[in-house]
């Protein structure tokens, strides 16, 4: 009778025939068992890795939102001014601001100017918005004005309640977060790990660090800024631009979609199409506001140039600075929309 067994001065995939024998039994079972052994710790060392590794592909798998970083570019500002003034960091106002208000989109955003879900509470004479929340009729404040809502957020905070948050260091984003919670401003058990993830993913920290002096701003390239941007006529302190060959306005504080479409006589159907824009959307000043539908490329002084990527910058801030349609931007790029520029990034645009 034939017995089969591995030889291995052949190639391990060759069986053949030999003979019985104690011989050949003991160097069968000692070639298997050393083959289980070599296996049994290549499976050991790839558990090992996969254990090391689990913390960067996690954090890979998180991907930026859109609507996030428009919010942060429209409001980085006052929430760096509230920073100076009233000592909050500005990256712990941004991320409850986002977190409150769905980045500006909650209910309570758009009806009532509302983005901290700060409810009526004590000496509270303005107006009122009702809305269920921990109880079906919770009355929470109106505001005229987004940045009504960002000093009133700050004024809340001086309260004796969260006295403790000011003797922390004004960098020490994570002490805030973890206070705020303790000090009882949500409910949510979660809400201070929330408020550390949207500053970690955002980079918000580094805003604090601007403001303090102890991180470097980021400057424009001299490719960054369109310069075809003409002044066209003057009307009710109003300046009309061509852009891109373009018209647009350049957007004031205070601005909002419907206080345009009936200043501009546009539908504001139109203009939120015009400029890519969605209901509520909150306008940073200084933006370009299209009056037509914007171009399939950049201005003709773009050709053979880039433009480069400056600190929180988006796609879309990026197409209404040269009047490009934020898909064709994309198109150029070979990007797709999951796509989040990051700082130094070359974009092109035409």
């Amino acid at each position: 009778m034939l017995h089969i067994s591995i030889d291995e001065s052949e190639s391990p995939y060759l069986l053949k025939p030999h003979k019985r024998g104690r011989q050949g039994l003991v160097s069968c079972s000692t070639g298997w068992r050393s083959t289980a052994i070599a296996a049994r710790s290549l499976m050991r060392l790839w558990c090992i890795c996969l254990l090391c590794l689990f913390p960067f592909l996690l954090h890979a798998q998180q991907k930026r939102n859109e609507l996030y970083e428009r919010y942060i570019d429209t409001y980085r500002d006052l929430a760096v001014k509230q920073m100076h003034v009233h000592g909050i960091p500005a990256s712990i106002t941004l991320a409850q601001g986002i977190f409150e208000s769905g980045a500006g989109r909650s209910e309570l955003a758009i009806r009532a100017n509302n983005h901290f879900g700060i409810k009526k509470g004590v000496g509270w004479t303005g107006k009122v918005y009702v809305k269920a929340d921990d109880r079906p009729d919770d009355q929470f404040r109106v505001y005229s004005s987004v940045k009504q809502s960002y000093e009133d957020h700050s004024s809340f905070l001086k309260a004796k309640r969260y006295s403790s948050l000011f003797s922390l260091d004004i960098l020490d984003y994570k002490g805030w977060a973890r206070g705020l919670k303790e000090c009882g401003y949500a409910t949510n058990p979660a809400y201070a790990q929330r408020l550390i993830d949207i500053i970690e993913l955002y980079n918000l920290h580094d805003i604090d660090l601007e403001a303090v002096g102890k991180h470097k701003k980021s400057k424009h390239n001299k490719t960054s800024t369109p310069s075809n941007d003409e002044f066209v006529y003057e009307s009710n302190g109003r300046k009309f631009l061509e852009n891109n060959g373009l018209r647009c306005i350049a957007a004031q504080p205070g601005d909002s979609w419907d206080l345009l479409a009936g200043e501009l006589g546009i539908k504001k159907k139109k203009l939120l199409k015009y400029n890519e824009a969605y209901e509520g959307m909150p306008i940073m000043s200084g933006t370009f506001i299209y009056l037509q539908k914007k171009a399939k490329k950049g201005p003709k002084t773009m050709k053979k140039k880039w433009h480069k990527v400056s600190y929180g910058e988006s796609m879309y801030f990026i197409s209404q600075l040269y009047g490009v349609r934020i898909h064709c931007l994309y198109k150029m790029n070979f990007k797709t929309e999951a796509y989040i520029p990051q700082q130094g990034d070359l974009i092109k645009v035409r």
